[in-house]
């Protein structure tokens, strides 16, 4: 699997915090069975799937074009899950509208049951480190089962890089002892700003 690359832009003295949704390559259709007419918009999809918000394409509804999305080709949409059957889509809303039809697209959650995960921030690939992250309690990092991976780099830590220019690499260990670089990329430091 190539690793993602995925620049991180920090901000010196400032706390960053950010999502990572980890997925399969392979694609889950699931038919649509309505989209009441309000707003924000809500998918009806019995048995969609998803665990968890989780990024989707929506494909094919008639009468409500704007939230036809094409995977791969364009932005997925932010679903907020809200219960087994049932998305939602805050950014758009079907009032007055009478969709119809259509499927909904995602690529699958990756199942981080039993996974650890390692972050190093180095001054160049495989120089000096400056920052580690990991899954332990107060780490900065932390993992949900259904492919989230949430990040968080205190504001004393980013206070105490001072760089031009760094890399870094998260990488998952699995349950089964398999280790996989999931994303890697270039680190930029703005400098605090001091009066």
């Amino acid at each position: 699997m190539q690793p993602a690359c995925v620049p991180l832009c920090l901000i010196q003295g400032a706390t960053y915090r950010d999502t990572l949704r980890l997925s399969q390559p392979t694609l889950v259709y699931k038919a649509i069975q309505s989209i009441p007419a309000e707003a924000p918009v809500r998918l009806v999809v019995p048995d969609h799937g998803l665990a968890a918000d989780w990024p989707v394409w929506v494909r094919g509804v008639a009468g409500m074009q704007d939230i036809n999305r094409e995977p791969f080709k364009q932005r997925p949409w932010s679903a907020k899950w809200l219960d087994a059957d049932t998305l939602e889509i805050n950014a758009l809303s079907a009032v007055g509208l009478k969709p119809l039809g259509g499927q909904l697209i995602y690529q699958a959650p990756v199942d981080l049951t039993g996974c650890s995960a390692r972050m190093q921030i180095r001054d160049m690939p495989g120089g000096q480190l400056l920052l580690e992250l990991g899954t332990a309690p107060g780490q900065g990092l932390t993992l949900e089962p259904a492919g989230t991976l949430r990040r968080e780099i205190t504001a004393a830590q980013t206070g105490a890089l001072n760089f031009t220019a760094a890399v870094y690499d998260l990488e998952l260990t699995f349950a089964d002892g398999t280790v996989q670089r999931w994303a890697e990329g270039t680190v930029s430091l703005s400098p605090q700003v001091t009066t």
